[in-house]
């Protein structure tokens, strides 16, 4: 009995731990370890250390066996005397060497280097990856809450325009209102009515787009967290230090730095090249034959012994002439240097353009908010004073509707401007150093 009620308080806390909602960490979190974009870019990674792992491995000698066997029947070579016979023969082969190259004009080593800056390369793509889908459920999540932050506030608009139309009737009932004004007050709440169900709509498109970044099941159910006005005060910083922040932290800044390294030692790779190569080895090889009409013969251990023969070797191989193969490969890695060194001169230009718009926006919707705000503070006055004149007879039910509609505008700005307050508060503090989430 009491295991069965551990479980059922178990399965309690597991089913109120699903219902709880959403909020935007957690679901950035859940998009950097789901993403199908992200775990491409994982793989790719896996590529850049593999490529790693095979550098190192052409700095050790390169060892190989080998076995043979023939079988010579009708005119041959006698293995024993090396003259021509007529006898059926099985030879057999036996071979064991090893080489290493002791010198290739720094290929290898510059192929080690670009393969370290590869991998670190691959760690900024991934790192940028995860912050530009963290990014992307950030503004998404910003999204689905002002739709539906829109979605209460037109419930409450239209709640409001329901109670003005019953009251509306009885005041007609009463000989106070006429029928335009009820009417006009049915429009009014079926204007309503069709807005709750508009924002509706445009909230569950923002979800599916939410839950696609995410990679979450379409068809589960993700709630989010709701909306509470949250001030996210920002100490004033100068832009060039933000953008000096920045750049000692920026994946993509670090990916396109990291792309330039892998670029020059790629290129200094290729015209090692032009220089000769030098090589060294050493090897063993033994043999076994067998005359097949010949009943006596030296049996296999005595020949393997007595035949093997040992040997070194060292290898001098010079360039001349590859049809001009390795100055078209040294030229391509010259343009792939000059390549890398723009896509850094852009990466850093677009990051001082996105800080700068992003003070810019940052403090706007700041001013913004604050506007707003009291605008709002005063439309809600207005309304409040039409509706009293309206239920004295001194106002019309489309003053009220003019004033309703203009009060609730006023409140979806206001909605608007802090969400971009806190969005771009947000990504200020992520070029500051700050991360969008712990990973």
């Amino acid at each position: 009995m009491n295991r069965l009620t551990y479980i059922l308080l178990f399965m309690t806390c597991l089913e109120g731990y699903a219902q709880k909602p959403w909020t935007v960490d957690r679901c950035m979190q859940y998009a950097v370890a789901h993403n199908h974009e992200v775990r491409l870019q994982d793989i790719a990674l896996d590529d850049y250390k593999a490529e790693k792992v095979r550098v190192i491995g052409s700095f050790l000698p390169a060892a190989e066996g080998s076995i043979g066997g023939q079988y010579n029947f009708g005119r041959a070579i006698d293995p024993e005397t090396n003259t021509y016979t007529n006898v059926s023969t099985f030879y057999n082969s036996y071979g064991l060497n090893a080489g290493i190259p002791v010198f290739d004009g720094f290929q290898r080593y510059n192929n080690l280097r670009a393969a370290k800056a590869n991998v670190l390369m691959g760690k900024s793509q991934l790192m940028a990856q995860k912050d530009a889908t963290a990014q992307k459920v950030l503004e998404t999540y910003v999204m689905a809450l002002y739709y539906k932050g829109c979605i209460d506030l037109a419930t409450q608009k239209r709640a409001e325009s329901e109670m003005l139309l019953r009251q509306t009737k009885v005041m007609a009932e009463v000989g106070q209102k006429g029928e335009a004004d009820v009417a006009q007050m049915q429009a009014t709440y079926a204007t309503d009515d069709f807005e709750v169900t508009h924002q509706h709509s445009l909230y569950e498109n923002a979800m599916l787009s939410l839950k696609q970044l995410m990679n979450y099941p379409i068809d589960g159910a993700l709630e989010i967290a709701e909306y509470s006005e949250e001030t996210l005060e920002l100490a004033d910083t100068e832009e060039a230090d933000v953008f000096g922040k920045a750049r000692l932290s920026n994946p993509e800044i670090k990916q396109a730095e990291y792309s330039l390294q892998s670029a020059k030692y790629a290129y200094r790779s290729s015209k090692g090249a032009l220089y000769p190569s030098i090589s060294l080895g050493a090897g063993i090889s033994t043999t076994y034959y067998k005359q097949l009409n010949v009943p006596n013969v030296t049996s296999f251990d005595e020949q393997f012994r007595n035949n093997a023969g040992r040997y070194v070797f060292a290898s001098l191989s010079i360039p001349i002439f590859n049809r001009l193969s390795t100055l078209a490969n040294i030229r391509r890695q010259r343009n792939n240097v000059k390549r890398a060194e723009e896509e850094l001169a852009y990466r850093n230009s677009e990051l001082q353009r996105l800080i700068q718009e992003a003070i810019a926006d940052q403090e706007n919707s700041r001013k913004e908010t604050e506007k707003m705000t009291a605008k709002v503070k005063s439309d809600s006055l207005a309304t409040h004073l039409t509706i009293r004149k309206y239920e004295e007879g001194l106002a019309s039910s489309i003053d009220v509707q003019t004033q309703t509609v203009t009060l609730l505008q006023s409140k979806v700005q206001l909605l608007q401007c802090q969400l971009t307050y806190i969005y771009k508060t947000r990504m200020l503090n992520y070029y500051k150093g700050t991360p969008l989430i712990e990973y």
